[in-house]
């Protein structure tokens, strides 16, 4: 019998698996969402600290007089508003960032899902041949 020994050369060919353009599609397309994952997170940590401060802004007023008018920011400008006013200006703010949080939150997970099925079929092609940790 006639036994040869594999060279690192041999064994890293049989290792190799052709990328088919569907293969490289999948790739492009997890990079795209990876890079999509990043913007997301960061708009979603953005958000929450929006949230905390609208809560703690919240917290603030309770403690205020009820016949104190409180400078409330609406874009640049500061108005003073009769303080039941600002309070359901502010509830208003808070419930639609708590909105915006859920529906980033949503998307991040849906987003995930399918990042998690490119990489069971990338990792099924191709191995260790490919790295799709991020």
């Amino acid at each position: 019998m006639n036994r040869r020994m594999l060279t690192k050369e041999d064994e890293a060919a049989g290792d190799e698996v052709e990328v088919r353009r569907e293969d490289q599609d999948k790739i492009n397309k997890f990079s795209r969402l990876h890079q999509q994952e990043l913007n997301l997170e960061e708009e979603l940590k953005a958000k929450n600290k929006e949230k905390e401060e609208l809560d703690d802004i919240t917290t603030e007023l309770e403690l205020a007089d009820e016949d104190e008018t409180v400078p409330y920011k609406i874009g640049d400008a500061f108005f003073h508003l009769p303080l039941p006013q600002a309070q359901e200006m502010l509830a208003s703010s808070t419930s639609r960032v708590e909105g915006e949080v859920s529906a980033l939150e949503d998307k991040l997970g849906t987003l995930k899902d399918e990042m998690t099925q490119l990489k069971v079929e990338l990792y099924a092609r191709f191995g260790r041949s490919i790295n799709l940790e991020t």
